[in-house]
């Protein structure tokens, strides 16, 4: 695994790769969930990159990544990803794994730029409605994180812990390795959550011809994932209520033979 920067509009973007020596299958893109940062496919880009040049951005605003000039949409860190792979002189269709946030993004990829993605694989594709929003809300504020007596900073901390499932599928040092990447986006930092819980995920589903599959675990999304099943045209919703937020690290190996097995299908 190595890491590097790209040149694009706003500045430079951080990502991690991994690249085999015998490359035979495309590219894949692997977007994660905001905030947070590349970090998280780590472990997993070995496991997957025995064939395949697998490649992690930061999404702008979040790890090692410039940010944008204003508050982005999901279609803002799509074209923005489109011009890392031109800068990275990747020309052929690639393949895309998105998570939560990555998935919008992967989505919009695939419906904007559709000579430019292969194959979409989404963990969670949550749809969302009005009243949905209204409570996520109060999870996923506005709030500066950053005050005196740090309280803003220790309830994240404490609300990430009971999401994260700490004590029951992942350790404490997980978590705080996860966490740490989620304060990256600094006073910035809700500017993902607002793009994807603004983005049409529904409509853009229904235009996407690519193959899709939707990794569906047992987080906090699994209820809101299965509403995309009538919308998806090409592809299925496969349920994995065995794997929970952190699997890519805990289950590796089984997560990457499901990827593997349908990049390689």
């Amino acid at each position: 695994m190595r890491r590097d920067y790209a040149d694009v509009s706003i500045g430079q973007i951080h990502f991690r790769s991994a690249m085999p020596e015998n490359v035979t299958a495309p590219p894949l893109l692997m977007l994660h969930m905001s905030p947070a940062s590349g970090l998280v496919y780590e472990n997993l880009m070995g496991a997957v990159g025995e064939s395949r040049w697998c490649i992690a951005p930061d999404t702008p605003g979040y790890g090692n990544s410039d940010a944008p000039f204003d508050v982005p949409t999901i279609e803002t860190y799509a074209d923005l990803i489109i011009e890392l792979l031109d800068s990275l002189n990747i020309k052929e269709p690639v393949d895309v794994m998105g998570y939560h946030t990555g998935s919008m993004t992967s989505v919009s990829l695939a419906d904007r730029y559709p000579s430019r993605i292969r194959k979409v694989i989404l963990v969670s594709a949550p749809l969302f409605d009005e009243q949905d929003l209204e409570k996520f809300a109060l999870v996923y504020s506005e709030e500066p994180l950053w005050t005196p007596d740090g309280e803003r900073l220790l309830s994240l901390w404490q609300w990430f812990v009971g999401f994260f499932k700490v004590g029951e599928e992942n350790t404490v040092a997980q978590a705080g390795r996860i966490f740490y990447e989620r304060l990256s986006g600094r006073e910035k930092y809700w500017w993902g959550h607002h793009a994807a819980f603004q983005f049409d995920l529904a409509s853009a589903l229904t235009r996407v011809q690519q193959p899709i599959v939707v990794i569906n675990p047992a987080d906090d999304l699994p209820e809101f994932t299965r509403r995309a099943a009538p919308l998806i045209r090409n592809g299925m919703i496969q349920e994995h209520p065995e794997w929970t937020h952190g699997f890519m690290d805990s289950h590796t190996q089984a997560a990457a033979e499901v990827i593997n097995t349908y990049l390689n299908r």
